[in-house]
């Protein structure tokens, strides 16, 4: 699929994030459980990947799986978890291939030890790739995130009057990324669900009513021109930005 002639390529975000949602709602549509449109979300990944790598965005990271996802029926947690490691299996030469660098963030240490050796084993041999940075956000919340870089400053003696959104930023998670432009949620559902909360302050957020298993490039697309459509003035007025970009 070519890339639609409404796209920038000069105004693409460096950095998109997705919260992947409606995969039990779509799966129960089609008369099928949950776990079925998990695996057939696995289809969506590919192609908001390939998307973003055709439009170069260098950034894209994926809401996998929630702290509070942990409360979920522990059959579907199960079938979760064992869909990450086949995933990961399955994927890594793909990726590897097209130059995609793999990450995570969040609380791994809880992950399952299967799903922890592949996802390291995945990292690690894809860590020299350059075209594309794949952050899966596994095990995660913003306010555990958030939470855990106060201990960090705390266990390092940081005073109050070091405290600055610099220093903020290099004890999240993120910190190694820049802070995405674009949030893009799908399945109708408009709230961000703990998620990057720092770290969207001032990204575009962008709801789609299709569940995440039907979500395909040219859903990303849209998404994309959506995004460029918009005047984006950080705390500035329109007259200002004007008058920066002559």
């Amino acid at each position: 699929m070519a890339i639609p002639s409404n796209i920038n390529p000069e105004k693409v975000p460096n950095h998109v994030a997705i919260i992947m949602d409606g995969n039990g709602r779509w799966a129960k549509s089609q008369g099928q459980d949950r776990i079925y449109g998990h695996l057939s979300g696995v289809r969506s990944v590919r192609e908001s990947l390939e998307a973003a790598r055709e439009l170069g965005v260098k950034y894209l990271t994926l809401y996998a799986f929630s702290t509070e996802n942990w409360n979920r029926p522990k059959e579907e947690v199960a079938a979760l978890m064992d869909l990450l490691v086949k995933t990961i299996v399955g994927e890594i030469d793909e990726l590897d291939a097209n130059g995609v660098r793999l990450e995570a963030i969040g609380d791994l240490e809880h992950l399952p030890e299967s799903c922890k050796k592949e996802l390291q084993g995945g990292i690690e041999r894809t860590k020299n790739n350059q075209e594309i940075t794949l952050i899966l956000a596994l095990s995660y919340s913003s306010r555990w995130e958030i939470i855990e870089a106060i201990k960090g400053m705390i266990n390092s003696g940081v005073k109050a009057e070091e405290v600055n959104e610099e220093l903020i930023h290099n004890y999240l998670s993120t910190h190694d990324f820049p802070d995405p432009e674009l949030m893009i949620r799908t399945s109708g559902e408009q709230r961000i669900s703990n998620f990057l909360l720092w770290q969207l302050a001032y990204s575009e957020l962008y709801f789609t009513d299709t569940f995440w298993p039907e979500f395909r490039k040219n859903d990303f697309f849209e998404a994309i021109a959506e995004f460029q459509s918009r005047e984006r003035r950080f705390g500035k007025t329109s007259e200002q930005i004007i008058l920066k970009d002559k």
